[in-house]
């Protein structure tokens, strides 16, 4: 998958000033200091839009988060714009930063107000604490930020770390919150938490390549390839039906291309393997990239088979026409594939 001129171009003309900030920065390896990369910045800063998700972001902790894939809450426009490349010293997101740095466990984890129910174990009401499938999530927006020298931070990477088993990352809590486990079985791992975990310590660059990383990435290359065989194998003899972990499978659902990276789907699963060389040559992320590469138009961008509504209005969010974001998301997973190759005229 390369990245040609013509889609470059395509990119630069949209009216998405972290499109073109990010295509700069990532597909043609502008610096910060481009005079051009500059003016993105400018532009992104100034961006309706983004001044919206800042003080969206703004609100945190905000409302008690009920379900982990509330696309509206306060938790994914911080994602977002970690994502867009906003910056720690950027106006709004400093104070963003300081709030969720000011809400620290003891052991590292940082914290978010949840909504608990008994019928899960542990507690019942809100709490401020934290999951595995909320943590990481702000542990990746502080290191996109610029925060990685904080000891606060460091302090979290390592405990983040010490929870990875020989499977992966599991659905863990809190030890305040009791016997809280989602929808599996303990000793299995998470597919969800995996994708977070993994998204969190690939901007840590020690830990690009470490045990830790090399496991979670296998967890989730593991889980679908499971569903993949499966698939091949339906309406043979040979035909099985693979198991899901705590509710997570890789069908018709997850294969569809959706943004933001708020759930597991095949596309939040695959940005984030990429960020590990040693996953690149491997055949299962290949396949995967297959689903993702067929699902181009004949100019080779993408448009949206998902969306969140509650982010309606984005390009992102439209099923009707191509997105340059998304097809920015996917031409970098090629980019990262291919860094010592030219942009194709």
């Amino acid at each position: 998958m390369v990245v040609t001129q013509a889609q470059i171009d395509w990119l630069l003309e949209s009216d998405e000033p972290w499109t073109r900030l990010r295509t700069r920065v990532d597909l043609l390896g502008q610096g910060d200091d481009d005079p051009a990369v500059t003016a993105e910045r400018r532009a992104m800063l100034a961006d309706a839009r983004v001044l919206d998700l800042i003080d969206s972001a703004a609100a945190w902790p905000g409302y008690a988060l009920k379900r982990h894939n509330d696309a509206k809450h306060p938790l994914y426009a911080i994602s977002t714009l970690a994502d867009f490349g906003m910056d720690g010293s950027e106006p709004g997101i400093s104070a963003v930063a300081a709030e969720i740095l000011a809400r620290q466990d003891d052991v590292g984890a940082f914290l978010t107000r949840l909504r608990l129910y008994r019928r899960f174990g542990g507690l019942d009401g809100e709490y401020e604490s934290w999951m595995l499938c909320d943590w990481p999530t702000l542990l990746y927006a502080l290191l996109a930020f610029g925060c990685g020298d904080d000891e606060r931070v460091k302090a979290s990477v390592q405990h983040l770390l010490s929870l990875c088993r020989q499977n992966g990352f599991p659905c863990a809590a809190s030890p305040m919150l009791g016997s809280f486990k989602g929808p599996g079985r303990r000793e299995d791992a998470c597919p969800i938490a995996n994708v977070y975990a993994l998204k969190a310590l690939s901007l840590v660059p020690e830990y690009r390549d470490c045990p830790q990383t090399r496991q979670g990435c296998e967890t989730l290359l593991a889980h679908w390839a499971d569903f993949a065989a499966a698939r091949a194998a339906k309406g043979t003899e040979a035909a099985f039906k693979p198991r899901k972990l705590f509710l997570f499978g890789v069908g018709t659902d997850f294969r569809k291309l959706k943004y933001p990276f708020v759930w597991y789907d095949i596309l939040h699963v695959a940005d984030v393997l990429s960020r590990f060389p040693f996953v690149h040559d491997d055949a299962r992320f290949l396949q995967m990239l297959q689903v993702i590469t067929g699902q181009a138009d004949e100019a080779g961008r993408f448009t949206a088979t998902s969306m969140y509504r509650a982010w309606k209005g984005y390009s992102f969010a439209d099923k009707k026409r191509p997105s340059p974001w998304l097809s920015f998301l996917v031409w970098r997973i090629g980019r990262r594939l291919h860094q010592a190759e030219q942009i194709r005229p």
